[in-house]
């Protein structure tokens, strides 16, 4: 199995100007405000502050790009900022819509883990962003986050449900939980193949 052994920040970029573009492959991150995404990086390296982690949701409003080395070749983790954060103006959603529209026009090759919390059904943001993937050709992977929250056949339940949602095989879903670290290994896994 494919093995992280150091990760560093690079860049933050608020534009087009400032993505950090090299001939490695990009893994970035995309899902709601609170969906968890930082606790997801950190747990996906195996540290505790790689990615900030804010309690106040639509913190991040930049793109974050990790240098990522392993055992079976080095890539690129890129932080979207999350999106569907209510209590933020239509002029910041739609710059964050933008900005991250232009990174996937800009980067060749990306794929792109879709964050989703398990306990709720996937909101129209969520579906939009599938649809614009599939729209792209983008490799995506579903990641249905805070599986411990929810005893384990409500998981199958909703598993079912975001399938359902996105139109996908209940076998494209994989359950994780930051906080206990399952499912770490099965996305260590699709980063393997990704990258090879």
């Amino acid at each position: 199995m494919i093995n992280i052994k150091d990760v560093n920040f690079i860049t933050s970029a608020a534009d087009k100007g400032g993505f950090f573009l090299d001939s490695r492959v990009q893994v970035a991150v995309a899902g709601k405000s609170n969906v968890g995404k930082s606790s997801f990086i950190n747990m996906l390296v195996n540290r505790g502050n790689a990615a900030r982690v804010s309690g106040t949701p639509g913190r991040t409003r930049l793109i974050n790009f990790f240098d990522i080395r392993t055992n079976g070749g080095d890539f690129v983790l890129t932080d979207l900022p999350g999106y569907g954060y209510a209590k933020v103006s239509k002029e910041q959603k739609s710059g964050w819509g933008k900005l991250v529209e232009s990174y996937f026009e800009t980067v060749a090759g990306v794929s792109v883990f879709v964050l989703v919390d398990i306990r709720h059904t996937p909101s129209p943001d969520d579906i939009k962003l599938i649809e614009y993937l599939y729209y792209k050709t983008l490799p995506f992977y579903i990641i249905a986050n805070k599986a411990d929250k929810q005893s384990r056949a409500q998981n199958l339940k909703s598993k079912k449900v975001i399938a359902d949602a996105f139109k996908v095989g209940e076998d494209n879903v994989i359950l994780i939980s930051s906080i206990k670290k399952t499912g770490r290994d099965e996305v260590l896994d699709i980063i393997e193949k990704i990258l090879s």
